[in-house]
């Protein structure tokens, strides 16, 4: 074997060796997504089962806001939706809506003392917001694999095995602007 054909011979083991290790890479950053994902849908499914309850607690007590209760009815619902779609930009838009109207019930409920007395009611407040907490952390996890991946598949030279294995970028979990605007508590303690 000649000295050009073992450099070439080299070049190409090398080359090969290079494209397994950047799609088991890739796989690797794809899979990570898909695991963020599983674990955000894991915190909605348990937060959709805990909704139904406030609502009813809320609603024994006539007097209590009910179109602050049927925005939340319909953003559960929409979030539902685009949970079972894998719709990340409208669960985004679904999730600021539903974060909105559970931030309307804590603070309107802070005008009917018997409510905030009411046990189950504030077991059920306190465990809806152990959830949001838990769905932003997940969600930064989310948004992080997201981010590698999408990084990864344009950089040079493993853009080349990404669009040979078809890699495509992943969309972020972000949340609507009404969910980042400041809330009116004028508003919500006069209503």
């Amino acid at each position: 074997m000649s000295v050009s054909a073992a450099v070439l011979l080299g070049v190409v083991v090398v080359g090969v060796l290079y494209a397994v290790v950047a799609y088991n890479g890739l796989v690797q950053l794809k899979h990570n997504i898909s695991k963020a994902w599983a674990n955000i849908d894991v915190l909605l499914k348990q937060r959709h089962d805990e909704l139904p309850k406030l609502v009813e607690v809320c609603k024994q007590y006539k007097q209590f806001e009910q179109k602050t209760l049927q925005r939340v009815t319909e953003a559960r619902a929409r979030v539902a939706s685009a949970r079972e779609q894998r719709d990340v930009g409208a669960l985004g838009q679904a999730e600021g809506m539903l974060r909105v109207g559970l931030g309307q019930i804590f603070a309107v409920a802070e005008a009917y003392p018997e409510l905030k007395a009411n046990e189950h009611f504030m077991q059920l407040q306190s465990r809806i917001t152990a959830l949001e907490n838990s769905i932003a952390d997940r969600r930064e996890w989310y948004n992080e694999s997201v981010n590698l991946h999408n990084v990864r598949i344009e950089q040079f030279p493993d853009l080349f095995i990404a669009r040979a294995f078809q890699f495509e970028a992943k969309p972020l979990l972000e949340f609507a602007t009404v969910e980042k605007a400041d809330v009116d508590l004028k508003a919500l303690f006069s209503a």
